[in-house]
């Protein structure tokens, strides 16, 4: 089922990416001659007008394949006015950013149906541990207090709680708390402490040295609300997978990390075990990251056709044919080599237990 899951959400993605392509590329008036959702030999399809819909053998990914689309093609006399590359290069750029563009807008739907269906998932402000030698401890802070109020000011969330106790520059805190039926306030003061995040990258910050007790609400919301943190969850995915791309460059963050096909059907197979919902989740954010990994600007991908474009634009002549097929051999080495270094990772998590 691990593999039914991850098959039927990649198919999802990959088809909603192809899916942008070819609907532009036909309002573009742009011959299609394959739609296809894998790549190597026909496994199985139906063809409809001048277009062969298929499913091919190798799950990677997909293509559609368009009259002319590159200068190089033979087009014939009476095929140049739906040849790609006949096309002006703002129809051009259009076209191939839309498999992106999909994408996104396919991660702002799934986040928007996520908020309105199942509302928002929320941590409380129960203490799930206090940390030993913490200030919270050392103020009587329990296992199972739920915090009401930071300086008078009443907290719901595990968010609003952690944000006023960060801002509050060390100064000491009247916590409001409820243990049982009783009512108290206590006086903790926050302390600096080294934090790492999740790039590797150390921080200061103030804590006060307890744990959320993972106790959940969730809220109800509207149309309007749901529409804004669709929109914040998507810039949140793209801001996290940009950073994360920086600093592998960087070398900041371990190529290790890199996880393909085999982890994302792991992942995936997680998710649909733990309800419709968190497999949804995952792929909005798995969306996001086809996206934008499709808009580097390396030419076997959407960004280096987007970055050739963009050139053609600004001098008003395109990039010669020869530089062009020259980089695009270049680009699908860089791919290859990364696709064998990804799958290695993956089977190492595997043989490794899941460590590297």
């Amino acid at each position: 089922m691990t593999i039914v899951w991850a098959a039927i959400m990649l198919g999802v993605l990959i088809f909603v990416h192809e899916l942008g392509h070819f609907l532009v590329a036909k309002k573009a008036g742009v011959g299609v001659s394959t739609f296809s959702l894998g790549f190597g030999p026909r496994l199985i399809g139906f063809k409809k007008g001048e277009t062969d819909y298929r499913i091919s053998a190798i799950p990677l990914g997909g293509f559609v394949r368009m009259v002319g689309e590159s200068p190089s093609d033979e087009v014939s006399p009476e095929d140049e006015a739906k040849s790609f590359s006949h096309k002006p290069v703002g129809w051009r750029l259009a076209i191939v950013s839309a498999g992106p563009l999909s994408n996104i807008a396919f991660a702002l739907i799934a986040y928007f149906m996520l908020m309105l269906v199942w509302g928002l998932p929320t941590l409380t402000t129960q203490v799930g541990d206090v940390l030993a030698g913490s200030p919270a401890l050392e103020a009587g802070l329990q296992k199972g207090d739920t915090i009401t109020a930071i300086n008078g000011q009443p907290v719901s969330q595990w968010t609003d709680m952690v944000r006023l106790i960060q801002g509050s520059g060390g100064k000491p805190l009247s916590v409001s708390l409820a243990r049982g039926r009783d009512q108290r306030t206590v006086t903790i003061h926050p302390r600096e402490e080294e934090t790492t995040d999740i790039f590797g990258e150390k921080h200061r910050v103030f804590r006060v040295g307890i744990v959320a007790s993972q106790e959940m609400v969730i809220q109800d919301v509207g149309l309007g609300q749901a529409a804004i943190m669709a929109l914040k969850k998507t810039y949140w995915a793209g801001e996290l997978i940009v950073m994360s791309v920086v600093k592998i460059i960087q070398a900041k963050v371990s190529v290790d990390n890199l996880g393909g096909p085999i982890m994302i059907a792991q992942v995936a197979g997680e998710a649909a075990s733990q309800g419709l919902a968190p497999l949804i989740s995952l792929a909005a954010l798995i969306s996001v990251n086809l996206a934008i990994l499709n808009l580097l600007p390396i030419p076997a991908l959407d960004g280096g056709h987007i970055f050739f474009f963009l050139i053609e634009a600004v001098t008003r002549r395109p990039v010669s044919v020869v530089m062009r097929e020259k980089a695009q051999q270049v680009g699908m080495v860089v791919l290859i080599l990364l696709m064998v270094f990804i799958f290695y990772n993956d089977i190492a998590r595997i043989v490794g237990g899941g460590s590297q």
